[in-house]
């Protein structure tokens, strides 16, 4: 089994993310730092992730798996449609100024249950019912501008919901824009195809891109 060293730059945290994707993508995933040896060491020096994942709940949008990352190599934060309320921000924050993370991910996928819940309120005027409404409420926003700009298509909307989860982490977190700012970390948005597994870039803040790495999609 495998065995990775720990990247120390965001641009070196994506480049391990994008070739543990390709891997992942090609069926021929190395597992690395998943075995006895991975685990008895990471339980006694602790944990050093290399990068902090938000990501939508959705069971088939495994972090981990996605990018064939082992035990202690990903913070995981993971909610129905990447949504960050004040918990999920301290939870980013955490992995960040914490435990040094220098790359935060925001993953969202191509048919997400809670964009396609927010259209659904949005063309009938109906709201889920309990916290489901939550969901709707937090993109609603998103599908109206959207809309307005003439963007009406699930994926595409699901793609300016992820850009916009970014840019509302640098927004509303200042140890987070400090740590983007001072090139500590960067903050990418990814987003994810579920019927072929491949990533693709979509937006960046910070020194996360190398020369390799600049291009829109990543295949």
């Amino acid at each position: 089994m495998a065995v990775t060293a720990r990247p120390s730059t965001s641009s070196e945290a994506l480049a391990a993310l994008v070739e543990g994707n390709r891997r992942f993508v090609a069926d021929q995933p190395a597992h690395p730092n998943q075995d006895a040896a991975r685990r008895r060491s990471s339980a006694g020096t602790g944990q050093r992730p290399f990068a902090v994942v938000l990501g939508c709940s959705d069971s088939r949008v495994a972090a981990e798996i996605v990018f064939d990352q082992g035990l202690g190599d990903l913070f995981v934060v993971r909610t129905a449609g990447h949504l960050a309320g004040t918990d999920v921000l301290a939870s980013v924050e955490f992995g960040v100024t914490v435990l040094g993370a220098p790359l935060v991910v925001v993953l969202g996928h191509d048919n997400c249950g809670a964009i396609t819940a927010a259209l659904t309120a949005h063309d009938t005027g109906t709201l889920p019912p309990g916290f489901l409404r939550t969901i709707v409420e937090r993109i609603g926003p998103e599908v109206l501008a959207a809309h307005s700009a003439g963007i009406t298509d699930r994926d595409a909307i699901g793609q300016l919901h992820v850009e916009h989860t970014a840019e509302m982490l640098l927004q509303r977190s200042a140890l987070l824009t400090d740590a983007v700012t001072s090139h500590h970390a960067a903050i990418v948005a990814m987003t994810y195809q579920l019927d072929n597994g491949r990533v693709h870039l979509v937006a960046q803040h910070g020194d996360a891109l190398t020369a390799a790495l600049a291009e829109n999609t990543i295949t």
